[in-house]
């Protein structure tokens, strides 16, 4: 469930961008196999749940997920979150788009 707020923060706190999607106000996207923080903006809001989605978590660096940018595994911000818990990608979950963007940064 916390997970669910952040994001419903994420997309609340996005500014308008240049139409092509809404820049994040503040809250970046940790990758864990980095140790770097990535902008995003949101492209897409919600997706089909097919073809491939990384999964996004809630951590304690807020919203985190494993691979980013030049790591095999980064999926280019295709994102699913696993809402009812079960760790099985299924049909009451959450997917979108949601590219991260530039270079990591060590802090948020």
């Amino acid at each position: 469930m916390a997970l669910v707020l952040a994001m419903v923060a994420l997309s609340a706190q996005a500014a308008p961008g240049n139409g092509q999607g809404r820049r994040s106000g503040g809250n970046p996207i940790y990758v864990t196999s980095q140790g770097l923080y990535f902008d995003t903006f949101a492209a897409v809001e919600a997706l089909p749940d097919s073809g491939p989605f990384q999964k996004l978590e809630m951590g304690v660096s807020g919203a985190q997920t494993e691979f980013g940018p030049g790591d095999v595994g980064y999926l280019g911000g295709r994102w699913w979150v696993d809402l009812n818990n079960n760790q099985v990608m299924d049909l009451e979950d959450m997917y979108f788009l949601c590219p991260l963007l530039g270079r990591g940064r060590s802090e948020p």
